[in-house]
């Protein structure tokens, strides 16, 4: 037996025996340069439930604006990743269990370095517009994101991408450096594969998913119709599906209890109790890397005051909207996204409320008795409003003056977040840390709503996507959380669970909590009975 087959018998024994994750037994197997087919099966996990075809779905969720478009490279909410999922596949996904499994992609391996990942493309998808796949529409759809000119989210995560080629049907991607979580980026919605077309690709005329989409009004309601020619087996249950948005919290839970809808995400926690006890209702929660947010300008006046930053931490009672606002639905945040469900989370000090630390912060800032606006709605997630007064309140026992503006719901993400310097937001997460911090924190992201640039951040953010060896690794990721909890424009109040409810006439097989609504693949795995 070959000492490379005799390795992987060993790394898959670890993970039988529990003494080591799927994560990590991918990240050894591909570090080794060791091809992993999806189609073994390997960690395969059968439903007890059995899907069932026909019916039409309807969802509700509390995400959407008018202004919302499904370019892939400003897909911004969850309604939005909903449906680029619904019409379009990636390269690889994770499945229920946290695994990476392959979609586009049907194998993946890289060189020793992991500077060099190749992957094998499924023969035979088709494109809503009739085009087969080929290499030359993943390269369009991953250089779509590449590039001076582009804003995207997923620019960022390819920027260690120095050159992608096709060898047939398989594209092979060369890195800067080494990174043994490369493919894991491949399940991001922004990476959604379409046909290129003049340099470019063509996203209006959808990629190959399990759904076509038949009408589209953004801010209200999305309509669709399987693909008959769909390429995967044992997915895109339901003849079709609407999905509409409805930001207010108890309209959505109402168009659930009276039979318009068939599922709801971001469940209002303050009513959970009565919802429980709706005939026909059922809950449904999982903790995952959902956390909300009131990210600051740390370029931008005067939020670029360091003692500010660190008197507004200080001034904020966590616990407290743990427990008002999430009713006991998630824990306390560390002013960091690497939360518990992560690989690489730190066991770090946590930061208290301590009125007497935040005025003397105030004091050492030197701005005085200002006053300072926090842009707030429920359209960040439901309850904001709410963690911003009391957010508001518990400054003021330390001295604080916060203004707490109220904005409105339609246009909060175009017209608020990221145009204003203070506000309310959340992230969905991401399921490894690289990704998070990359979208979130890089010097130019897109996304990076602090404008954070920190020199050894950045150092320590290169450093680590490329470190092979884990303890190291897991130093470094613990540097960074102390450097964004100590000095990052980040508050991150609370981690929160997922909480979405249904009716008895849709089901699902085993959920993904790495976000809401199964990981946004609601359209194509879940059924109607």
């Amino acid at each position: 037996m070959h000492s490379e087959e005799k390795h992987a018998k060993w790394l898959i024994g670890q993970v039988e025996k529990g003494r080591m994750s799927r994560r990590e037994f991918l990240g050894r197997t591909t570090a080794l340069g060791m091809a992993l087919s999806v189609g073994t099966g390997l960690f395969g996990k059968a439903h007890a439930a059995t899907p069932s075809k026909g019916g039409h779905m309807r969802l509700a969720m509390g995400h959407g604006a008018t202004s919302d478009t499904l370019n892939p490279a400003t897909l911004t909410n969850g309604l939005q990743y909903v449906v680029a999922y619904g019409v379009a596949n990636t390269l690889t996904e994770l499945d229920a269990q946290g695994n990476l499994v392959g979609s586009l992609a049907t194998e993946w391996g890289s060189s020793p370095d992991a500077k060099v990942w190749t992957f094998k493309l499924r023969d035979g998808v088709e494109f809503h517009n009739g085009k087969t796949m080929s290499a030359e529409d993943v390269i369009a759809s991953i250089n779509f994101h590449r590039g001076e000119d582009s804003t995207s989210a997923g620019k960022p995560v390819m920027e260690a991408v120095t050159d992608i080629t096709a060898d047939g049907n398989t594209v092979v991607f060369t890195l800067a450096a080494g990174n043994a979580d490369f493919p894991y980026n491949f399940n991001e919605a922004f990476f959604t594969v379409y046909p290129a077309k003049d340099g470019s690709i063509d996203w209006k005329a959808g990629g190959s998913g399990g759904y076509i989409l038949k009408s589209e009004q953004p801010g209200r309601r999305y309509e669709f119709e399987r693909n008959p020619n769909y390429w995967k087996e044992g997915a895109a249950h339901a003849d079709s599906i609407e999905v509409h948005s409805i930001t207010d919290p108890a309209a959505r839970q109402n168009a659930l209890i009276t039979g318009e809808v068939d599922c709801i995400d971001r469940v209002e926690l303050k009513t959970l109790a009565l919802m429980e006890r709706t005939p026909g209702i059922v809950i449904e929660e999982g903790a995952g890397p959902l956390h909300y947010t009131f990210p600051m300008a740390t370029k931008t006046a005067p939020f670029d005051n360091l003692h500010l930053r660190k008197a507004l931490k200080y001034g904020i009672n966590r616990q407290e909207i743990v427990d008002k606002i999430l009713f006991g639905h998630g824990v306390v945040g560390n002013d960091h996204p690497i939360g518990p469900s992560y690989r690489y989370h730190a066991d770090i000090e946590q930061l208290a409320y301590d009125p007497d630390k935040a005025k003397h912060h105030m004091e050492k800032s030197g701005l005085g008795d200002i006053s300072i606006d926090l842009s707030a709605s429920d359209a960040a997630y439901s309850g904001a409003l709410d963690a911003a007064v009391l957010f508001q309140a518990s400054a003021k026992a330390a001295g604080i003056n916060i203004n707490v503006v109220r904005e409105p719901n339609d246009g909060y993400w175009s017209d608020v977040w990221m145009k204003k310097p203070w506000s309310a937001s959340y992230w969905g997460g991401y399921p490894i840390e690289d990704t998070m911090l990359s979208t979130a924190f890089a010097a130019g992201a897109a996304w990076n709503d602090t404008q954070w640039d920190h020199p050894r951040f950045n150092e320590l953010l290169e450093t680590a996507r490329a470190e092979l060896d884990e303890v190291l690794r897991a130093e470094m990721y613990r540097d960074i959380q102390i450097i964004l909890r100590d000095e990052g424009g980040n508050i991150v109040p609370m981690f929160a669970n997922e909480v979405h409810a249904r009716n008895e006439n849709i089901a699902h097989g085993d959920l993904s909590w790495v976000r809401g609504f199964d990981g946004r693949r609601i359209l194509e795995r879940w059924w109607m009975v």
